[in-house]
């Protein structure tokens, strides 16, 4: 092989190195990301399923009865 040659290889196993580089600080900021948003979504099912709780179990007898409200002043 010629000098030529060997350096277009070099140069082509450093290119494949940084992208592969690259590639890999991606998928961990993306993991990150990922871990991040999941945390999320278990904490905001957590909180429907209370507030879910809490509107099954709300006292109906709190609501006004629409047949018993006066009607408003200017009827």
């Amino acid at each position: 092989m010629t000098e030529k040659t060997i350096q277009a290889l070099e140069n082509r196993i450093n290119d494949l190195e940084c992208q592969l580089t690259f590639q890999e600080q991606t998928i961990d900021e993306l993991n990150s990301a990922l871990s991040e948003q999941q945390l999320l979504i278990g904490k905001m099912q957590d909180q429907m399923k209370y507030v879910a709780g809490k509107i099954k179990n709300m006292d109906t007898s709190n609501l006004a009865d629409p047949s018993e409200e006066t009607p408003p002043p200017h009827y």
